[in-house]
């Protein structure tokens, strides 16, 4: 018999944020989030995406053993922008048992009826900063930090429940090759010359922090457009600029300006600090620091978080810039391969300027969608 009960303690809300770490013990691809970060997250005086939100999360218990667990977010922003009427599901995890699944799944969609909402979507977060997506293809991939994880049985669980797909995300891994192809350095070649855009060279990080603001900004028109995008706060914009203060190599800084000295694009890149997380198991110790300070100076895989160019820019050859740049650090630091977060596959743009190299589309997730019933 499967029990569900609401997260209302700090006890269960450690309890909520730790199964995915017992689920995935074993599991070599697996990277965890922080528990603490998680726990910040669903703080409504420390998030402030709950300034349009409201969140619910429960647990499912069996013989007093959790066995999964599931959030539900109400992103009042997103249905205002959308003029839509959905609930977001997020953190969907559980063992292989359909009854567990089920029970989760229909609790999340009560509330949902309850609010008025007529559609589910998830597992999406509180803004496209948040992980999001659940994995489709890619199981045999270590998982970037920033990614979600999950087993196959995942994808069997959402049609047996009568998910289907919304849209999906794909993510690309590129070999570093070790010339710059001759077509990539044209475009750069011609884009400055047609319209004077520069490259921005840093040497140290306090040098590209009067920048990050500026380059964070381009998100929110950037992406206006696509599934799902709420545009960031200004103290979501602090909070991850203070994330690529800390992790951030000055090198992996890509940004190009124009005439007037404005960013109008942008990409940022760190080295794979995933199996030093992935050692925490949850947790950020003393031992999980020290490695992970030694991660950041392994560049032999390194993870490109996210480019983006201003609307009016696009298509004036930035992307080529941002790629050239982040090709010619990848090479000077004898980098294996760079492999980007999850990118919309309907996103043509983004998907276009990987074409320029030899690539492959690792991993896949979705976004899954089911209509409330009345």
């Amino acid at each position: 018999m499967v029990q569900i009960i609401e997260v209302l303690t700090k006890k269960d809300r450690k309890r909520f944020f730790r199964f995915p770490v017992e689920l995935y013990k074993d599991n070599e691809f697996f990277v965890p989030n922080l528990i603490a970060d998680e726990m910040d997250t669903f703080n409504p005086s420390k998030n402030p995406a709950f300034a349009y939100s409201e969140c619910r999360l429960w647990l499912a218990e069996r013989n007093g053993k959790v066995v999964g667990r599931i959030g539900a977010i109400l992103n009042k922003a997103a249905n205002k922008k959308e003029d839509s009427r959905h609930l977001r599901f997020t953190r969907f995890d559980f063992v292989d048992d359909p009854e567990v699944s089920k029970a989760l799944f229909d609790t999340a969609v009560s509330w949902g009826r309850e609010l008025g909402m007529n559609e589910m979507r998830g597992p999406l977060g509180f803004s496209n900063l948040d992980q999001q997506g659940m994995l489709i293809d890619g199981f045999d991939q270590m998982d970037m930090y920033i990614t979600i994880y999950n087993y196959p049985y995942y994808q069997t669980h959402m049609e047996t429940l009568g998910l289907t797909k919304k849209w999906d995300w794909n993510e690309i891994k590129v070999p570093v090759p070790n010339e710059v192809p001759d077509r990539l350095t044209r475009m750069a070649q011609l884009t400055q010359e047609r319209y004077g855009f520069k490259l921005k060279e840093f040497n140290r990080m306090r040098e590209v922090k009067p920048y990050i603001r500026e380059a964070m900004m381009i998100i929110n028109t950037a992406f206006e457009k696509l599934h799902g995008i709420v545009p960031l706060s200004e103290k979501q914009i602090d909070n991850f600029s203070k994330l690529i203060m800390l992790v951030g190599n000055p090198d992996y800084c890509l940004m190009v300006t124009n005439t007037e000295g404005q960013i109008i694009g942008f990409g940022f890149m760190a080295p794979s600090i995933s199996p030093a997380i992935r050692s925490g198991r949850g947790r950020l110790g003393p031992l999980t620091i020290l490695r992970v300070l030694a991660d950041l100076h392994d560049h032999t895989h390194v993870d490109m978080y996210m480019m983006a160019v201003r609307p009016e820019d696009q298509r004036k050859g930035v992307e080529a810039l941002i790629l050239l740049q982040g090709l010619k650090k990848a090479q000077k630091y004898n980098c294996t391969d760079v492999q980007t977060g999850p990118m919309q596959e309907d996103n043509i743009k983004i998907q276009n300027v990987w074409k320029h190299f030899e690539h492959t589309v690792h991993r896949r997730r979705r976004c899954w969608t089911y209509t409330i019933p009345e």
